[in-house]
C-alpha cells in the first residue's frame, strides 16, 4: 500500500497553498503598514534582481514560475513604480534585461527585513528537524512533478 493513505484532498490543499498563501498575506500586510505600496509578485521579482541585477525576462520568468505575459505584466508596473528600468541587450537586441532604479535598492534592506521577520514569525515552534523534512519532501514533490 502506497504511502499516502491520508485525506489526499487535505494534502493537496496544504502542498497547493495555505502555508504560502498564510506567508504571503503576512508579508503583503507588512508592505502595506510600511506604505511600501509593492505586492508579493512585484517583490518576488524584485528579490531575484536584488540578488543579480540587470538580468533578462527570461531568466525572471524562470526564477519566479511565472510566464512571459505575466512576467510582461509585472516589469510594466516595476517600472510605472520606478523600481527598475528595461535596458535592450548590447549582445541580443530581443532581449530587454531589466536592472533596479536607485528607489528599489533604498527599499531592499527593509524588505528582507520584513521577509525575515515573516519567516521567523511563520517557522515559530517548528524545529529545525521538522523544518529539514519538510524541505526534503517538498523538493521530492517538486522534482516528481517537474
Amino acid at each position: 500500500m502506497p504511502n499516502n493513505h491520508f485525506k489526499k484532498s487535505e494534502l493537496y490543499s496544504f502542498i497547493t497553498g495555505i502555508a504560502s498563501t498564510a506567508i504571503a498575506r503576512r508579508l503583503q500586510k507588512k508592505f502595506n503598514n510600511a506604505d511600501l505600496n509593492l505586492t508579493i509578485e512585484q517583490w518576488s521579482v524584485l528579490y531575484h534582481l536584488w540578488k543579480e541585477d540587470g538580468i533578462s525576462q527570461q531568466d525572471l520568468c524562470q526564477a519566479t514560475f511565472r510566464d512571459k505575459p505575466s512576467m510582461t505584466r509585472l516589469v510594466d508596473n516595476l517600472e510605472k513604480a520606478g523600481l527598475v528600468t528595461r535596458i535592450a541587450s548590447k549582445t541580443d537586441r530581443r532581449k530587454n534585461l531589466v536592472y533596479l532604479t536607485e528607489k528599489a535598492k533604498a527599499i531592499q534592506d527593509q524588505c528582507h527585513g520584513f521577509a525575515a521577520e515573516t519567516v521567523e514569525e511563520a517557522l515559530a515552534g517548528v524545529s529545525l528537524a521538522d523544518i529539514e523534512i519538510c524541505k526534503v519532501v517538498l523538493k521530492q514533490v517538486y522534482d516528481n512533478l517537474k
